[in-house]
């Protein structure tokens, strides 16, 4: 559960969420180096007592390969995150507003982007009948949003205006670049770990492979318990790759949702029907099948079956993508009353 001594105004939580991507691309480029000159010096390792005719690793080509790779990816998600997470969900976009549903659905987000101060985002719809919605982009002037049919279908006007306000507070308040790089991130880790997952158990050998039996029987016996060791470390780290990103992930401060609810409360004046929203989102039977598990923690609601999210403490801390719903519900009815107490104060006096 958040602490509520925490600061969670607007400001702070944008230069949180700055410094959150500072540390994210920081981490993924020198985690890759690490790999890199992992196995530089493994390699340099396993070749160092080979024959002088066979190969023997000195450059760190390795290292310098696998950083370069660590930026390129960077760069290649903050220009394709958004695009790769839409194509994922099956997202297609509306232009034209045709039935009912979407105008209404066009007129909201047009509402709620003059209320938030921010350009309108391109909208997406998932062909999708479990009611949800998330929003991707690298900033505000290239933000999309993205409901499922499900929730078209679910919501009334002024719970579909509460959610489309609580993702254009995921928006103003920078969240959105950040959990789309942690989304590309996590696609890119488990791509490249999968890969040389395949040629590490298909048998490729590093060294110089087919001298005589007694060069590699020198290079096994000159290999000291450090060797061993970094190999261990250097071939887990490779395994754990996929996990640890997903962790990071699941492990975004759970504040941020909180945050959104409130801006959204703001932004409509309307608490209560974000918290009915968020009821009828909760009491869906099944989960979103269309959107991924790399991509949960920008929905609404954990669109991958809503368990863990359920869970406080420690455990739901790290390892579910949302607070929990009865929570959140709670807050914004809470903030509801405030409000009509508030006004009723104010018109006996």
């Amino acid at each position: 559960m958040a602490d509520a001594s925490k600061p969670v105004d607007l400001f702070s939580q944008q230069e949180a969420n700055r410094r959150r991507s500072r540390w994210l691309v920081a981490g993924f480029v020198f985690f890759f180096a690490w790999l890199g000159l992992g196995g530089d010096w493994l390699a340099w390792q396993f070749t160092r007592n080979a024959p002088p005719a066979a190969y023997h690793h000195g450059f760190p080509l390795i290292g310098l390969a696998m950083f370069f790779l660590g930026f390129g990816l960077v760069a290649y998600i903050r220009k394709t995150g958004a695009d790769k997470v839409l194509w994922s969900s099956g997202a297609w976009q509306l232009l034209e507003p045709v039935t009912p549903e979407q105008k209404t659905l066009d007129n909201v987000v047009q509402e709620m982007a003059i209320a938030s101060g921010l350009p309108k985002p391109t909208i997406w719809i998932v062909d999708d009948p479990d009611p949800n919605a998330f929003t991707t982009g690298n900033d505000a002037a290239h933000a999309h949003i993205a409901v499922t049919t499900g929730l078209l279908a679910a919501l009334d006007r002024d719970e579909l205006e509460a959610v489309i306000g609580h993702e254009m507070g995921h928006v103003k308040n920078l969240d959105t670049e950040l959990m789309t790089m942690v989304a590309g991130l996590v696609g890119a880790t488990a791509l490249i770990s999968n890969g040389l997952g395949r040629v590490l158990f298909s048998g490729v050998r590093i060294g110089g492979g087919g001298g005589g039996g007694g060069g590699g029987r020198s290079s096994k016996n000159n290999l000291g318990p450090l060797v061993l060791v970094v190999l261990a470390i250097w071939l887990v780290s490779w395994i754990l790759a996929p996990i640890i990103t997903r962790m990071m992930a699941l492990g975004i401060s759970r504040d941020r949702e909180y945050l959104a609810d409130a801006m959204s409360a703001q932004f409509t004046r309307n608490p209560a029907s974000l918290a009915s929203a968020l009821e009828k989102i909760e009491q869906a039977d099944s989960p979103t099948t269309s959107i991924q598990a790399g991509v949960a923690h920008l929905c609404i609601a954990d669109p991958l079956g809503r368990r863990m999210s359920s869970a406080e403490g420690f455990l739901g801390d790290l390892l579910a993508t949302h607070p929990p719903m009865a929570i959140r519900v709670a807050r914004l009815k809470a903030m509801g009353y405030q409000a009509q107490k508030a006004a009723g104060n104010f018109q006996a006096s």
